[in-house]
This record gives structure tokens, sequence and C-alpha cells, in this order.
């Protein structure tokens, strides 16, 4: 192997492809970027539920799938099940195979961080949340009973085991918040913004007729939003549609779209489908309950849409507050949207946003912090 040559393992939690989903697309994106920095990279990838994706073969120099373990009994044994689930012998051997640095994708795949063997290594471990808080989140607002209990077990678990990340070169949280959260327990903890595929900010001028919520609606904090939006946000009197966008809406938010003609829900879109949606949207409508991560689809909104309208946990210390209208609150939401529909988007917007959003929010800049922490 040249001595210039640089080969890096990546450890993640699902096959990073299609980039359809926010912890995907942190991924795919930084295996992008390092790839066209020169970085061989060696993926392995857990698969449940995703087909193995050719794609990988031409940014990878090697690509390794590992079958994740499913237990009937979630609740068994004292790590967290999104761990336990990944720990399989085969990524070990291949780990072993040399000394080359390992990056860890979510302290889901992080079962072998503490592994003896892998000592004297260099080992960064990307966190996408604080995942104890998230899945408190989860358990929050969970409607079935067994579920929202395996949540509360699992944030338990999480939280012991977040301990092990003492072990870890390096940690690259993904916001401010939580590198803020980490560093005070973990020093060898930076910051790393998020990878995407926005290059430059592609605002259109002009005026949408939709405002547009979207997110994989599978999940519990976007059902949570959506419904927000439709039984206490919108009224017909806002004159114009509200479009719902996601995969995976809950029966609930289906019957709540029903019979509303100001209310459009589109299920089963797929990444092209929601980019052009957020494009043509006046306003990208983004309010979230759960401030944890930074989330990629308020950055995508950013790079494409026009009018950003959020609430403050979605971007309180993020570093995108003056790119948004901020809101509080089901009257702040709706006085927003009346003023911003009245306001045409135009390239001088385009230009502002630009400036801080490229330098701050681009996968080039990210993937230099990244390389200057592995080499």
């Amino acid at each position: 192997m040249p001595a210039s040559e640089k080969h890096l393992h990546v450890v993640s939690f699902d096959i990073p492809y299609p980039a359809s989903y926010g912890g995907v697309m942190d991924v795919y994106y930084k295996l992008k970027a390092l790839h066209e920095a020169g970085v061989k990279i060696h993926l392995h990838c857990y698969e449940y539920g995703r087909q193995r994706a050719t794609e990988l073969n031409s940014i990878c120099e090697s690509v390794e799938y590992y079958k994740r373990t499913v237990f009937k009994n979630p609740f068994y044994g004292s790590l967290p099940y999104i761990v336990s689930s990944r720990n399989t012998k085969e990524l070990l051997q291949n780990l072993l195979a040399d000394s080359h640095p390992i990056l860890f994708e979510g302290l889901h795949t992080c079962y072998y961080l503490t592994e003896p063997l892998l000592k004297d290594r260099v080992k960064i471990v990307r966190t996408h949340n604080v995942e104890h808080h998230y899945y408190r989140s989860l358990e929050r607002v969970e409607g079935n009973y067994f579920k929202k209990y395996f949540f509360n077990r699992e944030a338990e678990r999480l939280k012991k085991f977040q301990q092990k990340l003492s072990h870890a070169t390096h940690i690259a949280a993904i916001s401010k918040p939580d590198t803020t959260y980490f560093s005070k327990r973990f020093p060898q903890t930076f910051y790393l913004p998020p990878f995407h595929s926005n290059t430059v900010v592609n605002s259109h001028s002009g005026k949408g007729d939709f405002v547009l919520y979207h997110g994989n609606l599978g999940v519990g904090e976007n059902d949570e939003a959506a419904r927000f939006l439709v039984q206490e946000v919108w009224m017909e009197d806002i004159g114009v549609k509200l479009v719902i966008a996601g995969n995976n809406p809950s029966k609930q938010l289906k019957r709540l779209c029903e019979n509303r003609p100001d209310v459009r829900l589109e299920a089963g879109l797929d990444t092209a489908g929601i980019m052009k949606l957020i494009s043509e949207a006046h306003i990208n409508l983004l309010p979230t309950f759960q401030a944890t991560g930074i989330k990629l689809k308020l950055v995508n909104a950013l790079y494409n849409g026009r009018h950003c309208l959020v609430n403050t946990p979605m971007v309180k210390n993020t570093g995108l507050e003056q790119l948004c209208t901020v809101a509080t609150g089901v009257a702040g939401l709706r006085k927003s949207i009346h003023l911003l529909l009245q306001k045409d988007w135009d390239e001088k917007m385009t230009a502002e946003r630009s400036e801080t959003l490229v330098s701050a929010f681009s996968s080039a800049s990210s993937v230099a912090i990244l390389l200057q922490k592995v080499w």
C-alpha cells in the first residue's frame, strides 16, 4: 500500500443507500465526501429491511454486509438493543485484518468500541443524537404500551452504555448543543456539521401556492408535529393548502387529513419527489418538539426552499437561527404564516442565505475537519 494512501473503516448502523432519511443521509454523503478527498473506504453495513446497494461499490474500496440480530425479547440483557443486535464476530475479524482508523456511525455500532484487540487503533464515534434523550422523546409520544416501555428501557440502557465513549479517540458530534453535552463528559469531542447532498443554494424566486411539512411520518416526533399542524395550526382562513409529505403516516394522521380540502397528505414519495415539493412550496414549515441532533430536513429546506418557518427547538444553538423565521406557539406560527405568504422570495434573499449556509454547512468544509482529526 503506498504511504500516501489513506484507508478508513466505516461501520454503519444501516445500509446508507439510498440516502432517503436523515441518519443515512449523513453517512452516505460523508462517504461520498471522503471518497472525493481520496480516502479508501472499507464500509461495513448492518442490514435489516433495506436492499444491498451496488451503488456503494463506486465510492468504497470494499463493502461488507452483516445481518442484524433480531431478538424475540428486546428487553433481555443490560446492553441497549440497538447495540447488542449489531455485534457480528465477522465485523471484528475484518477490523483486525489491518491497522486502519475506524469510524463508528452512531452509538448503535459501538459494540466493539471497547474491544481490547482494538485498543491501539484510532477510533472515531459519530454521534447522531444524545441517544437516551432521543429515546425518552420517543417514549413521550408513543401510544402503544409495549413500545412505550421498550423506549423507556432502551433509554436507561443507552445512558449507561454512553460511558463507553471514553474509549473513543475522538467523538464527532453532529450539532453544537450535542457538542456541548458530550464535551462536558468526554474532552475528545469535536463539532462535525452534518453531511448532505447540497452544494449551492437553489431557492427559487417568486411565490409558491402551498405550505409544506415533510419528514418520515413513521417516526413519532414527526407524526406528532404533523398532527399538531393539522389539528391546531391550520385553518381555512390561511387561504392556501398545507401539504404533509412523508412515508408511513399513522392511521390517526390519515383520518385527520380526510375531508380537509385545505390539507393534502402525500405518502410514498421518493427523495426526488420530496425535493420537488421543498423547492415549490412558498413556506417550509418545520416545527419539532424534540431538540436533539440537527434536522437534515431543515438543511435541505434552506438549500432548496424559500421561506423556512420553525419553532425554537428546531434551531436553538444550531447556527441556523438567522436563516429562518422563528415563531412560538400556535398564535405565533399562524401570524408568521400569514406574513410570509405576502412576501415573495427574491435573489437577494438567496444570496444572503448562501453566505452563511455554504461556508458553515457544506460537506466540503465538514470533510476537511474530519480528515484533520483522523490523520
